[in-house]
């Protein structure tokens, strides 16, 4: 469970988090059509990343039966790659938002309304008392993405590479939602930029929930 000003919200293991009492899913960075925004430029990459992601969403979806969903920014690679989606992917995004109240927060790679999709698109959504937006922009109770959060969590001799969600008192990082993403060490000091010197890491690792402390390299 993560707690954020007054709002208790459960940290699924995919990366995104649901908040009950809102009947609300978030999830940060989908980064929908990645592989295909990078073979325009003769990069090529396994073509399968948003067929992936959205298989976790739906998967996600179908767990919680969220009344609202909101993404928060970075959704899709670029401007165009609504335009790149297969018929199957789009009939399989269309059939999620059904029924549901769905938000798009722009962000740095999809900052204008992506058209052709379904939902509202805006730069920030309030709900009661918490500000949803892609990257920080004020000292309110911010949920936001964009850090891409991962640690390493070692354990019987291995270290593992986990997303992780990271925490202070008035903000939430959420991890990358999408197959197709890197991460940033939570030590790294762009976190210690946005959620000052002492702050949580929450992993999934196996079956456990853990939350510790992070030491920034920036410190250390």
């Amino acid at each position: 469970m993560l707690s954020l000003g007054a709002a208790n919200m459960h940290a699924d293991r995919s990366g995104g988090v649901y908040w009950p009492d809102e009947q609300t899913l978030i999830v940060a960075d989908l980064h929908l059509e990645k592989s295909s925004f990078y073979a325009t430029r003769g990069v090529m990459l396994p073509p399968y990343d948003t067929q992936a992601t959205l298989a976790a969403l739906a998967d996600v979806i179908r767990r919680y039966e969220p009344q609202r969903v909101v993404a928060l920014g970075d959704s899709f690679h670029d401007h165009a790659g609504g335009k790149r989606l297969t018929g199957e992917n789009r009939a399989s995004l269309k059939a999620m938002q059904a029924g549901r109240e769905w938000h798009w927060i722009s962000g740095n790679h999809d900052p204008e309304r992506i058209e052709g999709i379904d939902g509202v698109f805006s730069n920030t959504l309030a709900l009661r008392g918490l500000y949803f937006r892609h990257q920080p922009a004020s000292d309110d109770n911010e949920v936001v993405g964009h850090f891409h959060p991962v640690a390493s969590i070692s354990a019987r001799g291995r270290t593992m590479r986990l997303r992780c969600f990271a925490g202070s008192l008035n903000r939430l990082v959420l991890p990358a939602f999408g197959s197709l993403t890197g991460g940033l060490d939570v030590r790294a000091a762009a976190f210690t930029e946005v959620l000052g010197l002492n702050f949580l890491a929450h992993v999934w690792a196996a079956d456990r929930f853990c939350s510790f402390p992070v030491r920034s390299r920036a410190t250390a």
